[in-house]
């Protein structure tokens, strides 16, 4: 399939300094500043001019409830204003829990993300929009359920997005999921539905322990469990022998590709050793082959990484060069991150000098070659 990509609009960047001062408490995974960081270092960088960078609404009630059961938006609110949850909804919402605490954003940080992506949907839909690339690094909550909060996640924003692009026309709606952890709850919402088609590579054998190859969701999915220690080498293969072929084949009308970056060797909560090379070779591929694209940022637990790899995604749609060591206002922008794990106390040149990392090289092993072929067969 050749270049398809039909707007002559620049890029677009959505953001908003909710992500800046607003975190899941100091104990939490999410407590690491990524979104801000990302921004930051684009504007340090001179790629983030304000003529295309948008602040992002923040979703009301009646856009959530296209998706989220309004008893379920409620007890958000309710949780956000008190502070505390009741056991009934703690137990029924699943908010209040270890993973998804009670903090003072709760219900305005996830709307807000939302916003975001509905915002990048009607700015690429047809009649409202031309088509075109819209980057929302807030965005990427893909374990959102419709009655509950799951994953960190508490409002599903890929969803809402993929919803906004249904509810303008479109037909053929292809997501695509780089986070480590299986994108269940994009699945599911659409499982049984021809017009989406998602794709999630993901490491196999983690949480939530869904995604199995032959999860096919009613024909709407496919999924591609990887192996501990994935590599560049094997995510090139994937992407070139199984999922640009799904794409060429399912000819989408618009992509929405989710960046979660737990899947660089650097991160905690998983077992995968990309490089953020990887990333940008899959923005890179997959960016002619749909008029529509919007590009989500998901999962991502060590700052220097997380917020290193997104603005290397906002060069890569950009056509920016990336310099090959860091002008001194990027650098002091990464050095000023507050990361409390022992490689954050110390963290190696590279972290804070560079924007690229080195190649992730390796075998491409037997079971990645297998994925690839069945991920393609029909049935």
């Amino acid at each position: 399939m050749g270049l398809v990509r039909a707007s002559a609009t620049p890029p677009l960047f959505i953001g908003s300094d909710i992500y800046r001062f607003s975190t899941y408490g100091p104990t939490h995974p999410l407590a690491v500043p990524r979104v801000s960081t990302t921004i930051d270092l684009c504007r340090a960088l001179g790629w983030l001019p304000d003529r295309v960078y948008r602040d992002s609404p923040m979703a009301d009630l009646a856009e959530l409830s296209r998706f989220h059961d309004p008893a379920y938006l409620a007890a958000l609110q309710n949780a956000e204003r008190s502070g505390t949850v009741s056991v009934a909804d703690r137990d029924r919402f699943r908010i209040g829990t270890d993973n998804n605490p009670v903090y003072p954003e709760m219900f305005r940080r996830p709307a807000t993300s939302a916003g975001g992506v509905m915002l990048a949907a009607r700015l690429t839909a047809p009649l409202t929009g031309e088509g075109g690339i819209v980057h929302v690094p807030g965005g990427g909550t893909h374990h959102g359920r419709a009655d509950r909060a799951s994953g960190f996640c508490y409002v599903n924003d890929c969803v809402l997005g993929i919803l906004t692009w249904l509810d303008r026309g479109l037909e053929r709606v292809l997501y695509l999921d780089l986070d480590a952890h299986h994108g269940d709850g994009v699945q599911d919402a659409f499982a049984g539905d021809p017009r989406v088609l998602t794709v999630s590579i993901h490491e196999a054998g983690r949480w939530p322990h869904t995604g199995l190859i032959g999860d096919r969701a009613g024909g709407s999915a496919r999924n591609l469990p990887v192996l501990a220690g994935y590599n560049d080498t094997e995510a090139r293969f994937l992407l070139h022998e199984a999922v640009l072929p799904l794409i060429q084949r399912f000819r989408p009308q618009a992509i929405m590709l989710q960046c979660g970056a737990d899947s660089l060797e650097e991160d905690p909560l998983a077992r995968l050793s990309l490089s953020n090379n990887a990333y940008w070779a899959a923005v890179a591929a997959v960016m002619p082959l749909s008029p529509r694209l919007i590009l989500l940022g998901g999962g991502g637990y060590n700052p220097f990484t997380v917020a290193r790899c997104w603005a290397g995604i906002w060069a890569t749609v950009n056509g920016f060069q990336i310099p090959e060591i860091l002008p001194t206002e990027a650098e002091t922008i990464l050095r000023g991150l507050v990361y409390n794990r022992a490689a954050g106390r110390n963290p190696p040149a590279h972290w804070t000098r560079t924007l690229r990392d080195q190649p992730r090289e390796g075998p491409v092993r037997e079971e990645i070659r297998q994925l690839a072929a069945v991920t393609l067969q029909e049935t």
